[in-house]
């Protein structure tokens, strides 16, 4: 399908971090073909995506205002595009119910997934194939609005901007880290399959790593987690207040990440950086982060139905592998 250039098209986004992450494959190749996105999601989405330049509306919590924002950016876009009511024009990535709903009230002829009854409320609906990484899920609706069928590449690198490398630089040196450092996650929100994603052996390992590394450990708590960071991890050097944009570019330039399965990870893999994801209940085949310096530490499942059942990698395979990759960083440094 050839897109002429400028041609704009609405894409709202997932509901979180991590997805939205994956999801920047889909949205860099829509860019490359000419459309000039207008994203809409959450609050945080536009300094996550920041270094791209896409412009992003943030989503309002409410459903009338909701239904004003995209028929704003539809009479915006009839504007530029007399044609843009005549074609697929927006693409629904979440497979909710209510975000089908409200591109229809707004008039938008919409491209989803037929999940929760939304056949009726998109004007092309996928049936969503099991077995697939969730990546391959938003490249594969990219794909049907361009009538292509290129292969997902193996990862995306997501941009990080100018502003934030500077704020990153200034906040590194006010807080005297000069060398290699390394970057770690232990929260996690949501479940995977109503088991918890975090790694109970965290606060262990952070002890020995502190001790064994050698290198500046630190924590970048989200809303909320700011105490129990500084409980639990007392090794390490927790930044608090540290937005998206800033926190990708520190992942950027740190020299290992160590994370359970949850939204920093995506991001760390997706700005380049090494990480070691260390994973539980979570399936890597449907969420495991992508990127060039990934390596995921697992133990295999079996069929475990309860988080008594899972296995967990043990402290001593973490400090192994993260040492690896730390020599491995210094010796390419």
């Amino acid at each position: 399908m050839s897109v002429a250039p400028g041609s704009p098209l609405i894409v709202r986004l997932r509901n979180w971090v991590g997805d939205v992450t994956l999801s920047v494959a889909a949205l860099q190749r829509l860019a490359e073909a000419g459309y000039a996105l207008q994203l809409v999601g959450k609050g945080w989405a536009a300094r996550l995506l920041a270094g791209e330049g896409w412009t992003v509306h943030t989503l309002p919590r409410e459903l009338r205002a909701r239904i004003a924002l995209y028929r704003r950016l539809r009479a915006e876009a009839l504007q530029s595009d007399p044609g843009f009511d005549h074609r697929l024009n927006t693409v629904v990535l979440p497979t909710s119910f209510s975000s089908a709903l409200e591109i229809r009230l707004a008039g938008l002829r919409g491209l989803g997934y037929a999940h929760e009854g939304r056949t009726l409320l998109l004007k092309q609906a996928l049936r969503k194939l099991s077995g697939q990484h969730e990546m391959q899920h938003d490249w594969r609706l990219v794909q049907a609005l361009l009538g292509s069928d290129e292969p997902l590449p193996p990862h995306a690198l997501l941009a990080t901007s100018e502003d934030a490398r500077q704020r990153v630089q200034a906040l590194l040196a006010a807080q005297g880290v000069a060398g290699p450092f390394v970057v770690l996650c232990p929260f996690a929100g949501g479940t995977f399959e109503k088991i918890d994603k975090r790694w109970p052996h965290f606060a262990e390992f952070t002890r020995v790593a502190a001790v064994e590394w050698g290198v500046p450990l630190l924590l970048c708590p989200g809303p909320g987690e700011g105490d129990a960071a500084r409980r639990d991890y007392p090794q390490a050097l927790v930044l608090d207040g540290v937005g998206l944009d800033d926190y990708a570019a520190l992942l950027e330039r740190c020299a290992l990440m160590v994370s359970n399965d949850t939204g920093p990870g995506h991001v760390a893999a997706a700005v380049g950086a090494p990480l070691l994801s260390v994973l539980g209940p979570t399936d890597p085949m449907q969420w495991g982060a992508r990127g060039p310096g990934v390596r995921v530490l697992r133990v295999a499942q079996g069929t475990a139905d309860d988080a008594a059942q899972v296995v967990w990698p043990d402290v001593a395979q973490a400090i192994q592998a993260g040492r690896a990759m730390l020599e491995a960083a210094r010796s390419r440094a």
